[in-house]
C-alpha cells in the first residue's frame, strides 16, 4: 500500500550551514529523521535486491549497479555510520578494483557507464579515507579508467568524448560526466591536465547546441548534422552538467559558472515537475498508462534520483547559503514525494513520485536506489521536517 501525503509540502527554508572545505563536504549537519528513512530504503535494498554472491543487484545493470553503490557510500558518510562497509569489497566494482581487474572487458566499450564507475570508485575512497582506511586501489582504478576515456576525445562534430568505443554517437551525458570527472578529479589530485579537459569539455559542451531554448539539455548530438537531435530532455541530463560546473567553479573561482548551472535547474523545475515533484517525461501513475518503451523503463525512469543526487554535490561545491535556500524546499518535495507517493509497504521505491501510485510505477533496484538519492540530499539540504 502506497503511503499517501496527508499535509502538505513545506517549500521554503533557509539553511544556515555551509560547506567550508572539501574535506568536510560529509561533515556538514544532516537532518537525522530523514536519514533515518534512507536507511531503511537502503537496508531493503541491500536485503532484497543485492547478491552478495556475484557483487550484483538483481534487476541492475553496471552503470546502476554503480551509482548504487556511490549512494551506500554517501549515505554511511552523512549518517557517520559503517552499516554497508562490506559492499565496497562485494560490489562487482570493488571486486575489480582490489583485484586489478581489465576493466576494458568490463566496461565493454560504454564510455558513459565508465564514468558512473568512476565516481563511485572515488565515492568509496572518501569513505575509506574518512575511516582511516587506504583508499588507493580504488582510486588508482578510478583514475585509470578516466584516462582511457580521456583518449575517446577527438574533432569530430568540433570535440567531445564519444558515446562509446564505436564512435557513433556522441551525447549530453557522456560529455557531462566527462566534466564533473575532469573537474573533481582535478581537486582531489590537482593534475593540470585534468582541468584542462574540463575547461575544454565545458566549452564544447556550451557551444554545441546541446542546450535548447527552454535552457535544458537534449540527449545528443544528430550524427550526420552535429546538430541538437532533439531527444529527450531526462533529467539526469539536467542534474549532473550542474554539479559538473560546481566542481569547475570550485577550481577556476568562476561564479559565471554556477549561474549558467541554474539555468538549467531552473529549467528543470519549471519544465520537468508535476506537483512540484520531479517527473521523467514518459512516468505515468495510472495503470497500463506509461509511455516508456523498454529501455527507457530499463534505464531511465530512475534517474530522477540522479537529479537530486548531483543538486547535492551541486550545493557542495558551490558553497553559497543563498543558493541553498534556492533549491531547499524543492529538494524536500522530492523526498516527501518519494515517501508518500513512491513507497509502498516493503519500503521499496518505485519510479513515479508525483503522484499515488495506480499501477504504472515500476519496481526494481534502480528506482529504489533512485528515492535513495532523493532521501540523502534532502537530509543535507532540504529542511528538516516530518516527512
Amino acid at each position: 500500500m502506497v503511503k499517501f501525503l496527508s499535509t502538505a509540502f513545506v517549500f521554503l527554508a533557509t539553511v544556515s550551514a555551509a560547506v567550508t572545505a572539501p574535506s568536510s563536504l560529509e561533515k556538514r549537519a544532516q537532518c537525522q529523521s530523514t536519514l533515518n528513512v534512507a536507511v531503511s530504503v537502503a537496508q531493503r535494498l541491500q536485503s532484497h535486491y543485492f547478491n552478495s554472491g556475484n557483487g550484483q543487484y538483481t534487476g541492475g545493470s553496471l552503470w546502476t549497479d554503480a551509482n548504487t553503490v556511490e549512494d551506500l557510500h554517501n549515505l554511511m558518510l552523512a549518517n557517520n555510520s559503517d552499516e554497508f562497509s562490506n559492499v565496497a569489497a562485494q560490489s562487482t566494482i570493488g571486486r575489480a578494483a582490489l583485484s586489478n581487474a581489465n576493466w576494458n572487458s568490463i566496461i565493454n566499450g560504454s564510455n558513459d557507464d565508465a564514468l558512473w564507475i568512476v565516481l563511485a570508485l572515488w565515492k568509496i575512497g572518501d569513505y575509506m579515507g574518512a575511516r582511516g582506511r587506504d583508499p588507493t586501489p580504488y582510486n588508482n582504478a578510478a583514475n585509470s579508467i578516466y584516462n582511457t576515456i580521456a583518449g575517446q576525445w577527438d574533432n569530430t562534430c568540433g570535440g567531445g568524448v564519444w558515446w562509446s568505443t564505436a564512435h557513433t554517437y556522441k551525447n549530453a551525458i557522456t560529455n557531462q560526466l566527462f566534466l564533473l570527472t575532469s573537474a573533481n578529479g582535478y581537486l582531489r589530485f590537482r593534475n593540470a591536465d585534468w582541468l584542462a579537459n574540463a575547461q575544454k569539455t565545458w566549452n564544447w559542451l556550451s557551444a554545441s547546441g546541446m542546450r535548447n531554448s527552454q535552457g535544458l539539455w537534449n540527449d545528443g548530438l544528430d550524427s550526420s548534422t552535429c546538430r541538437n537531435n532533439g531527444q529527450t530532455t531526462w533529467t539526469y541530463n539536467q542534474g549532473v552538467i550542474a554539479s559538473g560546473l560546481a566542481n569547475l567553479y570550485a577550481a577556476t573561482g568562476n561564479k559565471t559558472l554556477l549561474d549558467q548551472a541554474e539555468i538549467t535547474l531552473d529549467a528543470t523545475i519549471a519544465h520537468l515537475s508535476s506537483n512540484n515533484i520531479l517527473r521523467e517525461s514518459c512516468d505515468n501513475a495510472a495503470s497500463g498508462g506509461s509511455v516508456c518503451n523498454q529501455d527507457q523503463q530499463l534505464f531511465k525512469v530512475w534517474t530522477i534520483g540522479l537529479w537530486t543526487k548531483h543538486v547535492q554535490y551541486y550545493l557542495d561545491w558551490a558553497n553559497d547559503p543563498a543558493r541553498t535556500a534556492k533549491y531547499s524546499g524543492f529538494l524536500f518535495s522530492q523526498a516527501s514525494g518519494v515517501f508518500h507517493f513512491g513507497t509502498n509497504a516493503d519500503d521499496d521505491i518505485g519510479s513515479v513520485w508525483y503522484a499515488p501510485n495506480a499501477g504504472g510505477s515500476i519496481f526494481t533496484p534502480k528506482t529504489s536506489a533512485s528515492g535513495l538519492e532523493a532521501h540523502i540530499c534532502t537530509a543535507k539540504y532540504g529542511p528538516c521536517n516530518t516527512l
